[in-house]
């Protein structure tokens, strides 16, 4: 199967970002009160968004959060102005009625061609969680997930009359008369995030594909060979730093390890670990240690959480490595880098193309 590879929308503003440091600095301080992340950029977006289209890369994955603009109104503005990109919504499933998502997902959809699928999250921060109305614990959250799935994923296979009764949700008669439409599917792909039991066994019942964070390919295999035997993809997350030589590659590294942690002269910035303390793949973040292997940077995820890890080296080195992790079975991954614009644009000048020689000769 060829591999697919998306990116994470930069943060509102993060594009005009000159450095890796600066980026990270910009991508750090976003969760203050007076970021300018918190505005929407449509200019800034879009001219990512068309980057990333000549690139190669398949979607942009759009996150949820109290620090920044809500994702499916992001997706739908971006979505009228290209024709390739495809939009990856990330969805709280206790912030929305899944009868209300689906018919805005399937709204979506008939606007944008279809271009729009779904990240589920069932929640990691019990502070956000809060400020939204959520007060249900990890394991509850879970249990609420697997219910808002079923529902959704009933109404867009048009399975019964619309009922559902259980412990979180109950429809009587639910009928959306606007589909979703797509040129090749009846029903979005649908991500389910986590390092759990929750989140995998949740992603076997009622997703397409299981989302987690990259790590050692002798580390993922029993978990990857699990989620194949469930019919489910598996999409890993990662930052990539990539430059022509490996010293200017961990030049990078130092550059973005000189950044402070703590950033604003007004407000402490906590770790991503200490945020987002409800989360199991956060908290294994915060004993991390700084290389899993030569290629892969683990330098500021104790602080910065499990998503700042990173693949280090040359193109060649990243081709191989991601080559690699499709051989395991793996066939998704969605990446982000520092600053964003710079990374892209080498991924896609540099790596897709060794990628896609390497599968063309087997």
């Amino acid at each position: 199967m060829t591999l697919r590879f998306h990116w994470m929308l930069p943060k509102s503003g993060e594009v005009e970002m000159p450095t890796a440091g600066a980026a990270a600095r910009y991508r750090v301080e976003s969760v203050l009160d007076d970021s300018p992340a918190r505005i929407p950029e449509p200019s800034g977006w879009l001219a990512f968004a068309r980057l990333a289209e000549r690139a190669g890369i398949d979607s942009v994955l759009i996150s949820f959060s109290r620090f920044e603009p809500d994702p499916l109104l992001v997706a739908c503005a971006l979505g009228r102005e290209t024709t390739r990109l495809g939009f990856i919504l990330a969805v709280r499933s206790g912030v929305i009625a899944p009868a209300m998502l689906v018919q805005q997902i399937n709204t979506l959809s008939g606007l944008i061609g279809g271009r729009v699928s779904v990240n589920l999250v069932a929640g990691s921060s019990l502070a956000e969680q809060h400020g939204y109305g959520d007060f249900l614990d990890h394991d509850q959250r879970y249990a609420r997930a697997e219910e808002f799935l079923a529902v959704c994923n009933r109404l867009w296979r048009g399975e019964g009359r619309g009922e559902f009764e259980g412990e979180h949700y109950r429809l009587v008669g639910t009928r959306l008369s606007t589909p979703f439409q797509a040129p090749n599917r009846r029903i979005p792909e649908v991500y389910v995030s986590g390092h759990s039991a929750a989140a995998s066994q949740l992603a076997a019942r009622q997703a397409s594909c299981w989302l987690r964070v990259i790590d050692t390919p002798h580390t993922l295999e029993p978990s990857v060979a699990a989620a194949l035997a469930h019919g489910l993809e598996v999409c890993l997350r990662l930052c990539i730093v990539c430059r022509p030589t490996r010293a200017e590659a961990l030049a990078v590294l130092d550059e973005l390890l000189a950044e402070p942690v703590v950033c604003s002269p007004s407000a402490a910035i906590p770790s991503a670990a200490v945020v987002k303390a409800d989360s199991q793949m956060y908290r294994e973040s915060a004993s991390a240690s700084s290389w899993l292997a030569p290629n892969l940077w683990t330098g500021l995820v104790a602080v910065r959480g499990p998503v700042w890890t990173t693949l280090v080296g040359t193109p060649d080195d990243l081709a191989a490595a991601l080559i690699e992790y499709g051989r395991l079975g793996i066939t998704q991954f969605i990446l982000s880098g520092w600053p964003e614009h710079d990374e892209v644009e080498i991924f896609g000048r540099e790596v897709l193309p060794r990628i896609r020689d390497a599968e063309a000769r087997t």
